[in-house]
């Protein structure tokens, strides 16, 4: 049976950090996404779900210095967990995207959500 280990995110960025790391640049950014569902008075409910990004350089991705806080892009790429243990001994999980397609979305328009 093949595995398949596949996300996609069509969101706004949040905060945007750019590292260099042995001659590439990878950059680590946050990107949100909405659910909309009805609530129980039938008023629309909006869930924003903040997700890790992680970005190596690469020629097929736009440059770096176009994508800024409230960018709208798309986003295609893996999930990868860490785990590690914090200073107070605790161990814990970290899951991030690891994408190897990134894409900026230029519709000016907000997106529509249909409930």
């Amino acid at each position: 049976m093949e595995q398949l280990n596949r996300i996609e995110l069509r969101g706004n960025v949040g905060f945007i950090r750019v590292n260099n790391f042995d001659e590439r640049r990878v950059m680590h950014m946050s990107v949100a996404t909405n659910y909309v569902y009805k609530g129980k008075n039938g008023e629309p409910v909006i869930e924003t779900t903040w997700h890790n990004v992680t970005v190596w350089d690469n020629k097929s991705f736009p440059d770096f210095s176009k994508i800024d806080k409230g960018s709208k892009v798309y986003v295609v790429g893996r999930l990868r967990s860490q785990r590690y243990t914090d200073n107070e001994g605790i161990e814990k999980v970290n899951y991030e995207i690891v994408a190897n397609h990134l894409s900026l979305i230029d519709d000016p328009a907000p997106l529509q959500y249909e409930i």
